[in-house]
């Protein structure tokens, strides 16, 4: 008889049992090394580790309990932008989306950080997704900017003398309109119709509904996002006379919250779910075909809604059928044949695909699409245009070198191509990017999104009031 020979138990995994990262998921990774150059730490430092194939083998390491959640796990989590440029390059079809992001809740739960880095988070995610207070930081901040002091106060170098995070966040500052500081509230209070044509004039701010006299073409709810909200409160009113002109009617829900994809990409997934179904229940209630976003990182996570809340027997179907309604605002303009006219604007752009759009919702033509049909507008590629700016969500604010690098990188090839202003079509790239043009000595140059410039198109405006309109 032979002897008995002794088999190790398997060990448990290193992930807490809730939602851990799927090892079906996992074992779809080939470690082919395709995502290697697409991914933006790796071409900043070459290491394993800081890649999409190394970081799914740490992620396969702890689920076989192999690797511990330590520091050092932490560390090559953190270190990812969430930018998904590899899943545009990877042939097995990887979900790195779905593995990051439940990582990045195992490590928020299991893994602490010092009070600085913990204390710094709180800060951010107690204010960008609430507009109300952003609302109450954009009058100070508008004293600020328009009394000269931050010109002053960036000449002086006193910046310096600050903690390197908030020395970023100052840097990062979008410029505070006016309008920043009511932005919105007249939304909530009325609903007021606009004729086509004062839609396509404009207004002091955003009504609740907007519809061109007759049948509307289509019936659709518009985010009007956190940050969005107050400091690209005017990307909104361009995205609303841009529908309007083009036959849909714009339903803007009151008091909508931030759509949680600040949360998701930081692995917050209990914050981001209960802001998932509030703005769930409030698009429902409108009762709209189609919910239109004009920002990318939101646009990711609310196409994403039904795999946030799986495991929700009362939210789960009702998240996968409004997902299937979420489309970004070039998807719905793509879609419908054009009735506006538009108008030549003569101006040479650079333009960035923001990662959320390219990446994570597979969106690449539909910009240029749009763009194309503008007249006299040429339309200029950059070099390394699948590369991460850098902004990533908060990342530029938690990870300030390999941001700051990137996006020098990314500036250095937009002004390669000799254009008159950038055109990207998420806010947070916009920061990035315009910080990055300060850096190079290129303030001047103007950053837009790129419903604005359809909408100066259709109104018929000249480069030179595009650019008056945008200070």
């Amino acid at each position: 008889m032979e002897p008995l020979i002794a088999i190790d138990p398997p060990k448990p995994s290193s992930f807490d049992p809730h939602h851990p990262p799927q090892k079906s998921l996992l074992a779809d990774c080939v470690h082919c090394g395709f995502c290697l150059p697409a991914c933006p730490t790796y071409v900043l430092w070459g290491e394993e580790m800081d890649s999409p194939r190394g970081r799914i083998y740490m992620m396969q390491r702890a689920a076989e309990g192999s690797a511990p959640l330590d520091q050092t796990f932490r560390q090559h989590m953190d270190n990812c932008l969430g930018c998904m440029a590899c899943m545009t390059s990877c042939p097995s079809g990887v979900q790195y989306d779905k593995l990051i992001e439940d990582t990045r809740a195992q490590v928020e739960r299991n893994i602490p950080r010092t009070s600085q880095d913990s204390l710094f988070r709180k800060l951010l995610f107690a204010t960008f997704p609430y507009p109300e207070r952003l609302r109450a930081l954009a009058a100070p901040l508008f004293l600020y900017q328009r009394s000269g002091l931050q010109s002053l106060i960036r000449h002086s170098g006193l910046l310096k003398l600050l903690p390197k995070r908030l020395a970023a966040m100052e840097s990062l500052l979008p410029r505070v309109r006016s309008s920043s500081r009511t932005a919105n509230r007249s939304s909530s209070r009325s609903a007021n119709r606009l004729s086509s044509r004062s839609a396509a004039e404009g207004s002091a701010s955003l009504a609740r509904t907007i519809a061109q006299p007759g049948t509307p073409r289509r019936r659709v709810g518009m985010l009007t996002g956190c940050v969005q909200q107050v400091f690209f409160s005017h990307v909104n009113e361009a995205t609303a006379r841009v529908l309007a002109a083009e036959g849909c009617e714009v339903i803007t829900p009151r008091n909508q919250p931030c759509c949680g994809a600040l949360m998701v990409h930081s692995g917050l997934d209990d914050q981001a779910a209960a802001m998932a179904r509030r703005i769930i229940e409030l698009f429902n209630h409108a009762k709209v075909d189609t919910i239109v976003i004009n920002a990318a990182g939101c646009g990711s996570t609310m196409k994403d809604y039904g795999h946030l809340l799986r495991d929700d027997p009362q939210w789960a179907d009702r998240a996968r059928a409004f997902s299937a309604k979420c489309r970004d605002i070039t998807e719905v303009l793509t879609e419908l044949d054009p009735i506006a006219a538009r108008y030549p604007l003569p101006l040479r752009i650079a333009y960035h695909d923001a990662c959320h759009l390219r990446h994570a919702q597979g969106i690449h033509q539909q910009p240029r699409t749009l763009l194309g049909a503008i007249p006299n507008l040429e339309v200029a590629e950059i070099a390394e245009s699948s590369l991460c700016c850098g902004s990533a969500g908060v990342y530029n604010l938690l990870q300030l070198e390999p941001a700051q690098q990137l996006g020098d990188r990314k500036v250095a090839h937009l002004l390669a191509t000799h254009a008159d202003a950038v055109v990207s079509a998420n806010p947070g790239c916009l920061l990035q990017l315009s910080s990055g043009l300060r850096r190079a000595g290129q303030k001047e140059l103007p950053a837009f999104h790129m419903i604005e410039l359809l909408d100066a198109s259709i109104r018929g405006l000249t480069p030179e009031q595009l650019i008056q309109e945008s200070r």
